[in-house]
């Protein structure tokens, strides 16, 4: 009951708290250490840094949209694990396809160019996915999870390329764990937020709807008169009919207001990546190895 609800709620602030004054405790711990485990220097500089932020991009992006589609499909769409997994598929061929194209591109084309395409085609993807409909077949949604597959290839090699440009030898191992890391920690952010908003979103557009079923409007009442007579059909009496019909849309309402949420976080997404594309520019290009003469 609520004692157990402020129990979890205690519990989990408490340990919110802590590590929130441990990270805070661990710059300037590691920044002054001779050998630190982690090398916070790194962040600050101007390639690795900006590295580092769009492969936490990546990771919100990768990790969110892989929690959320088959979220949503199974909540409101009423799709099978099964069939979400396969609607997923696609995707995971289209990368896998495009990975050795990316890895061939990272050799002709300089690191930032790839990382500003790949960003490019992540956003216009997400942008695609705003279009979403309470009558979204399978195929939207499997072309959807392949157009923003389509754009990861080409950040993820150039990405670790690009990281490692002026870096000196010995530092290669810390550069190698904090891109990880990266993407870990812009995956646990970006399925957080996403959840978050969802669930702020969803009551949100839920009380927008709720605001057109008054007993005045002709649209809602016309609603309440076709159900009622599709259960009144059924079967049922017409007060249990007209029961039925006022507890569907109510479910309806609820499903709308939650399609709508998931709009907005594939909305916030796309704009979010669209803003980061520039950004790519100031990286540097790797310098290329003096000709043989």
């Amino acid at each position: 009951g609520q004692r157990n609800d402020w129990f979890a709620s205690t519990f989990i602030t408490t340990f919110a708290v802590i590590s929130a004054v441990s990270f805070l405790l661990l710059l300037p711990w590691e920044w002054t250490r001779r050998d630190p485990i982690v090398d916070i220097r790194l962040l600050f500089s101007r390639q690795f840094g900006m590295s580092f932020l769009v492969m936490m991009a990546v990771g919100a992006v990768l990790f969110s949209t892989t929690q959320l589609l088959p979220q949503l499909q199974q909540t409101t769409f009423d799709y099978t694990a099964t069939l979400s997994g396969l609607s997923m598929m696609p995707g995971g061929i289209a990368m896998l396809m495009l990975m050795p194209i990316s890895g061939f591109a990272a050799g002709i084309v300089q690191p930032r160019y790839l990382i500003m395409l790949g960003m490019s085609v992540v956003a216009v993807a997400l942008w695609h996915t705003t279009s979403l409909t309470p009558d979204a077949s399978f195929s939207f949604f499997a072309y959807a999870r392949v157009y923003m597959m389509i754009g990861l290839p080409f950040l993820f090699i150039p990405i670790s390329t690009a990281a490692y440009v002026g870096l000196p030898p010995q530092k290669t191992d810390q550069a190698s764990s904090l891109i990880n890391v990266a993407r870990n920690i812009g995956g646990s952010m970006g399925v957080s937020l996403s959840n978050t908003v969802i669930a702020q979103n969803a009551q949100f557009h839920q009380s927008v709807l709720v605001g057109h079923t008054a007993q005045s409007s002709d649209t809602y009442q016309q609603t309440l008169r076709q159900v009622t007579d599709h259960f009144v059909a059924e079967g049922s009496p017409l007060v249990e009919a007209r029961q039925q019909a006022v507890g569907w849309i109510g479910q309806e309402i609820g499903r709308q207001a939650s399609l709508l949420a998931y709009v907005d976080v594939f909305f916030y997404c796309a704009i979010a990546t669209a803003v980061l594309v520039p950004f790519a520019l100031l990286l540097r290009p790797p310098k290329s190895a003096p000709a043989k003469r």
